[in-house]
């Protein structure tokens, strides 16, 4: 059986033709116009994209890989659109627009105030189609669009509140940065056309790369002389550099932090399942590539280890109770890419999957406090609000649960299942990894369960003053710091109904599915691994479903490593408050080191934008005002003068000309009698 053509384009064109909608006739259908037609097309996206991956999965399906339009052919290279939906791709298709319906009707709550209502749903309804263009795609050129199509829609959607000088630095920020991931991105599809048969056709190019005959993994190049490089190699590593972009990897991870000055619906819906997660899908679709260098996956391992451990740091010190959700993002992208490059796909797949549903619940429920605390985002004036936002509460603690890697919550499942790839691999910088890894379970504990108790626990550390005047969305000071016009309430429906549909998965999904997807043969021919580097099949071989792998996991180290963060962080920030300010200060350089993250940010704004406009302003200088301004007023400057000689010449005395007419016969002749002289001597 064969999936349906206009069933796909279907799932892909919904979310545009409600975003064109949105976007265009805002103004004339209203607000409940414009959410009502971004939900419809993303509703439908999302029936139908259950239904794909049911007939994938139970209904004998086969995989669709076909163009449906041609842009333009030259030789055997041409430029398409369309779509390959296997099983990797139906299961990114169900969890991209599911977490964006789930985004998408508690916007209506969130986004109720706010001016530019019909213009955010069109934005996130664009940013729906763009990532389903992307994963959808069977091409490197489709892939390339919508890679490109995410980045330009989260400029707008971070930079929305564009009267606040922080959303558009921090918007300009994120374009600037995947610029420079995108740059690698684009040299490896061009290596990819150039050395992998010269199409830039998924199957072509895979199969390209696994023929016996051509041997790619031996395959040289030397960019300098006597100094080959593996074509491979370089060609995997420069997509990883675009994965570096867009998933927030070490170093190009400056910008996702800043991201948080977009509106809370699209920090979910880029850290849960769009833009953030494009990089390890990506990669894993390229495993036919990356298993050809075991170099590159090196270099995708050290980066992911990094990234998971001390972007996870940084987090503890957080007290914007967004920023919290945001770096341990980061840390949890560093752990799907660790599993990529220790060649455990599925589990970094695996990872992604359950990732988006407790992390999308985890930044809808800080959005529901900071709607309760009237926009406040500091965590230090909240506290004991579990008595007011009981539905929030119950469901921040699900995906904190699911975060940390409770035993039977989705994160548990995925997060050990990486960490025990990482031990059974041998691959360069597996140790480096797996201690980064292990440390972060304790990081990840810790600035979990300081969330729940700062924000949830303890004393009220917030006033209520009826006196004080509240803004809308656009303000940055609301109110004074812990003062609140009235006291807290739990949300409406349209937001707290979404926290209780993504709370479902968080808890079940991991051991519903992990069968299959780690240990099965779900994932099929999606995923290419070499069997010298198949230490999911190593697992496999002592884990045949959940009940086992619990029953493992709760004797391993991961977990007791994590219940030692619980019990750090209870006593550190629910038993004995105020030890936390004897900690900070007797670790007051290491504080200073996190909270100022490690200053890489000031690098790059001193080295790369304050050396960027010296540079530029040099080259003003001496190239434009100096070089060019100057070799161009310098030759008016001559003409002038010279014209002024000219000038004096030009007198109109009729004995001036004789004697000029004279002067010159005499040189003439002067000069052809030196001339004759010279020849006959």
């Amino acid at each position: 059986m064969m999936l349906d053509k206009s069933i796909l384009l279907t799932i892909v064109l919904a979310p545009l033709f409600g975003a064109v909608l949105a976007g265009l006739f805002g103004r004339r259908i209203g607000r409940v116009g414009a959410h009502s037609v971004t939900i419809a097309g993303v509703g439908l996206s999302c029936a139908l994209s259950i239904y794909v991956l049911y007939e994938l999965v139970w209904g004998g399906a086969q995989v669709f890989n076909e163009n449906v339009y041609t842009w333009f052919q030259i030789g055997s290279t041409s430029a398409n659109i369309g779509f390959l939906i296997d099983r990797l791709t139906a299961m990114m298709m169900v969890v991209v627009t599911f977490v964006s319906l789930m985004v998408h009707v508690y916007t209506i709550g969130y986004m109720a105030e706010d001016d530019g209502y019909q213009r955010f749903f069109s934005y996130i309804a664009l940013f729906t189609f763009s990532m389903l263009m992307l994963v959808m795609s069977n091409n490197f050129l489709q892939l390339f669009f919508g890679w490109e199509a995410v980045g330009l829609v989260s400029y707008l959607l971070i930079g929305f509140w564009f009267k606040r000088p922080s959303a558009i630095f921090a918007n300009m920020k994120a374009f600037l940065v995947n610029r420079v991931g995108d740059f690698g991105f684009l040299l490896g599809i061009a290596g990819v056309l150039m050395w992998f048969g010269g199409s830039l056709d998924y199957a072509t190019v895979f199969a390209y790369a696994q023929d016996p005959a051509v041997d790619m993994g031996a395959r040289s190049v030397e960019l300098i002389a006597g100094h080959p490089w593996q074509v491979a190699t370089i060609v995997c590593v420069c997509l990883f550099i675009g994965a570096m972009g867009k998933s927030a990897q070490v170093p190009l991870h400056v910008w996702l932090p800043d991201s948080m000055e977009g509106p809370t619906p699209i920090s979910a819906l880029i850290h849960a399942a769009t833009m953030v997660t494009a990089g390890i899908f990506m990669v894993a679709r390229m495993s036919p590539l990356f298993e050809l260098s075991d170099t590159a996956l090196t270099f995708v391992l050290v980066i992911g280890a990094t990234t998971a451990l001390f972007t996870g740091l940084i987090g503890i010190v957080q007290n914007d109770i967004k920023r919290v959700v945001a770096y341990s993002t980061l840390s949890q992208l560093g752990y799907m890419t660790v599993a990529l490059g220790v060649s455990a796909y599925s589990a970094g797949v695996f990872h992604l999957m359950t990732h988006a549903f407790f992390k999308a619940l985890l930044f809808l429920g800080a959005g529901s406090v900071i709607i309760a605390m009237h926009h406040e985002q500091d965590m230090r004036h909240m506290g004991g609000l579990r008595k007011y936002m009981p539905i929030t509460w119950i469901t921040m603690w699900i995906g904190s649960l699911a975060l940390a890697g409770a035993p039977f919550f989705a994160g548990f499942f995925s997060k050990d299942a990486i960490i025990e790839a990482v031990h059974e691999s041998h691959r360069a910088g597996a140790g480096y990894a797996y201690f980064c890894v292990l440390v972060g379970v304790f990081v990840t504990a810790l600035y979990s369960f300081r969330l729940l108790y700062m924000t949830f626990h303890g004393k009220e550390r917030f006033t209520v003053d009826p006196l004080k005047q509240h803004h809308g969305h656009d303000d940055h000071a609301h109110h004074e710091p812990g003062q609140l016009v009235h006291a807290p309430h739990e949300s409406p429906w349209v937001v707290t109904v979404p926290l209780i549909l993504l709370a479902i998965p968080s808890i079940l999904i991991g051991g519903l599915t992990i069968g299959p997807m780690l240990f099965g043969d779900y994932f099929g021919n999606a995923i290419f691994v070499r069997d010298a580097n198949d230490v999911l099949g190593e697992l496999g071989k002592d884990f045949h479903g959940a009940t086992a792998f619990v029953l493992h996991g709760v004797m391993a180290p991961p977990f007791w490593i994590a219940v030692a963060g619980f019990v750090t962080a209870t006593y550190i920030w629910l038993i004995n408050p105020g030890i936390a300010d004897k900690a900070q200060a007797a670790l007051r350089p290491v504080y200073n080191m996190l909270s100022n993250k490690y200053w890489v940010d000031n690098l790059y704004q001193a080295v790369f934008a304050r050396g960027g406009i010296k540079l530029g302003r040099g080259l003003w200088r001496g190239g434009d005002a100096g070089l060019i301004d100057g070799a161009i007023d310098g030759s008016a400057s001559l003409i002038d003068q010279l014209s002024a000689i000219v000038r004096r010449v030009q007198s109109g005395y009729l004995y001036h000309y004789a004697f000029a007419m004279i002067l010159g016969l005499i040189l003439l002749l002067g000069g052809s009698w030196w001339l004759f002289t010279r020849i006959a001597a």
